[in-house]
């Protein structure tokens, strides 16, 4: 084997406190995270001032670039000797404030600067942001595999990270709808205070997990090549699926967060109403999908809840553009509705990503935590890229004119496509690859 669980600790389930502790470290990451899904193209396009597809473009590139950039940094943590305390995932902990630092540069583009010049410093200062935060992310998306090598306490693991992310995300969102109230120069301020604070919180959050979390499942083995890599990842047929999954799941999922507040702006012609529809599209899919996930997965398995959450999810958002334009109340139940399913989903996502590390361990004896979870951050990296672009190149496609009241036809519509249409289709995609992958040898029915 190559992988053994610490001397004092077999068979022993992690403590609440273990869980939550991970959990917590999620929060830093996801400050990064939310502001880049929710915010980051409006502010490009409204705020800094780069046309639509000038910011597609470059969230399209960077998220590439992001994605590579997963992939080799999950190899050189596979390659890495543990440390005198026997860890290889935890220590990088205690960089989140890097990525943080550079979120505040991220959204805080120099507005008396020229076009050509603004452009360079969103690429370079984004990019710097994916590199650092992929430095963070990938340890310690990693660190779930290292912590235990039990099938439930995976899913408990997912749960907690879970649980952080959308209360980050929720956070976030509702920060941003304040801010949407300020105007000219003022909210780029305001921005830039607000990203500094969120900043010294995140990094406090992932003191707090490195202070919580130990990695149990002691590597018994030598260091592999890439070659070696490759060749076991490509018989990690599971991982492919759930990769490809990931991208379709989250393509949908981000291509709906970033044009939300164009929804709420320019179709249902309030700004402020933004909070009243991203609380529903994360808070309640959060609290519902929590504890529904694992008892979901424990009576049916992780697969197929995964496939019961993304058809609601495609249904939710099918409706959505079918009915539209919706008030208020029906967007806000349908976008609900949507994030339980989609929650319920990503759960069970993150604990089948687990699994692969352990089916690909029984198939080839070697344990490839750092590469499986870079592989399968790639693939979601490419969602958010695919979803980040989708609605950029609509608008720009379309009559879209930033900060107009009313809008043109095409550009109300090309919203709706991205808030409804778009996601409905990719959620349904994703459950076609899961549904009919064979799931023979991992351990979920």
């Amino acid at each position: 084997m190559s992988a053994v669980v610490s001397p004092g600790a077999p068979g022993e389930r992690l403590s609440r406190a273990c869980v939550l502790a991970y959990g917590s470290g999620d929060v830093g990451n996801n400050i990064v995270h939310a502001m880049g899904m929710i915010f980051l193209l409006h502010y490009y396009t409204d705020v800094a001032g780069l046309g639509a597809a000038v910011a597609g473009t470059v969230l399209l590139a960077v998220r590439l670039y992001d994605a590579v950039v997963d992939l080799v940094i999950g190899r050189w943590l596979d390659s890495r000797s543990a440390n005198a305390r026997g860890e290889r995932l935890r220590p990088f902990l205690l960089w989140g404030v890097l990525p943080l630092l550079l979120n505040v540069a991220v959204f805080s583009v120099p507005a008396h600067w020229s076009a050509d010049a603004r452009l360079l410093y969103a690429v370079i200062s984004y990019a710097l942001l994916g590199t650092a935060y992929s430095l963070v992310n990938i340890p310690y998306g990693a660190l779930i595999s290292a912590m235990t090598q039990d099938s439930h306490d995976h899913a408990r693991l997912g749960a907690a990270r879970s649980v952080m992310s959308i209360l980050t995300f929720v956070g976030v969102s509702l920060l941003i709808g304040l801010l949407a109230r300020v105007e000219g120069f003022g909210l780029q301020t305001t921005l830039t205070g607000a990203a500094a604070l969120m900043a010294v919180l995140g990094y406090l959050c992932h003191l707090a997990c490195h202070r919580g979390v130990r990695e149990r499942v002691a590597r018994k083995q030598p260091a592999i090549d890439w070659r070696l890599s490759l060749r076991t990842l490509r018989g990690n047929r599971p991982l492919a699926a759930v990769g490809v999954a990931a991208v379709l799941a989250l393509g949908g999922a981000s291509a709906s967060s970033a044009s939300l507040i164009y929804y709420a702006r320019y179709v249902l012609g309030d700004g402020a109403s933004f909070p009243w529809l991203i609380l529903p599209a994360t808070l309640l899919g959060m609290l519902v999908a929590t504890p529904l996930a694992p008892r979901l997965a424990a009576r049916y398995g992780k697969r197929q809840s995964f496939l019961a959450g993304v058809l609601c999810a495609a249904l939710a958002h099918a409706v959505l553009f079918a009915v539209a334009p919706a008030g208020l109340p029906a967007a806000a139940a349908l976008l609900g509705l949507g994030s339980i399913g989609l929650n319920v989903a990503m759960i069970c996502l993150w604990a089948l990503e687990a699994d692969t590390v352990e089916y690909g361990e029984q198939r080839t004896g070697l344990r490839l935590e750092g590469t499986n979870y870079a592989l399968f951050s790639l693939m979601r990296k490419l969602g958010f890229a695919l979803g980040g672009a989708v609605p950029a190149f609509l608008l720009a496609h379309s009559d879209y004119v930033p900060n107009l009241s009313m809008q043109g036809p095409l550009a109300t519509l090309v919203i709706l496509i991205a808030v409804g249409l778009f996601p409905a289709l990719c959620f349904l995609l994703a459950r076609l690859v899961i549904g009919l992958h064979p799931w023979s040898g991992l351990q979920t029915p």
